[in-house]
């Protein structure tokens, strides 16, 4: 191989890295940006949304949204997503299907956190006391988790039934009936709920994304005006 070549051969490979690096960036920024602008639009509108069936399961649309639901609780099915952290404390997040009127078709209301017993084998009390038959609330995206592991959607047998990773289709497959891909936090002045102290998601803000591009276009003009240094230094030599 010819060693005076070998510079140029990686400043050409780098080079277009560091700059896609960089366009990477400035994309995610934009994203972020209309996430940010969805999100805020969502949080400072009053309309209420009238979920039915006929509500396209959009949850980009109607992140942050409030809805008004007019159904009932499917009492005997409920799900505990295990593994939730409130105040430094463990515990479930409270999910019940709500069955629209105008089904088949029902959402998984968030009922709220309630903590984990001292002996794990025995499942905290939530039944349903009264018959709400409408509910209002906020729609969000499910809980997510770092590491996703094998089976984690798959729901316990029992009930209420445990599961780590909320996955509506494999949910409906028990139920035996369509499930919107979001879910409903339901408000906090309204009865049959537990802890409820809704969060709103953080994100990388588009201001760090860009600044995280500035340093790859930067690293690029760094490698260029370096490799122009070491070409015209050995041209001289």
């Amino acid at each position: 191989m010819n060693f005076k070549k070998t510079p140029t051969i990686m400043y050409l490979c780098v080079l277009p890295i560091l700059i896609s690096l960089g366009f990477w960036q400035l994309d995610r920024a934009s994203v972020k940006t209309l996430i940010l602008e969805k999100r805020q639009s969502g949080l400072a509108t009053s309309e209420i949304v009238s979920l039915s069936k006929s509500t396209e399961n959009n949850l980009d649309l109607l992140k942050y949204k409030k809805v008004k639901l007019q159904g009932r609780y499917d009492k005997e099915h409920q799900f505990l997503i295990d593994n939730q952290i409130n105040a430094g404390k463990v515990g479930y997040l409270v999910l019940t299907p709500f069955i629209l009127f105008d089904g088949p078709q029902a959402v998984l209301v968030n009922r709220g956190w309630v903590p984990l017993n001292t002996n794990r084998n025995l499942l905290p009390e939530i039944k349903i006391q009264s018959d709400p038959d409408e509910l209002t609330g906020r729609v969000n995206s499910f809980p997510s988790v770092g590491i996703k592991l094998d089976g984690a959607e798959i729901p316990s047998s029992n009930w209420p039934s445990i599961v780590q990773v909320v996955d509506t289709p494999v949910l409906e497959n028990i139920l035996g009936y369509t499930l919107f891909s979001f879910q409903v936090e339901l408000d906090k002045d309204l009865p049959e709920g537990f802890k409820r102290d809704w969060q709103v998601s953080s994100i990388m803000l588009p201001e760090q994304h860009i600044a995280y591009a500035v340093q790859w276009f930067a690293l690029a003009l760094t490698l260029t005006v370096l490799f122009f240094w070491y070409s015209k230094k050995n041209k001289d030599d």
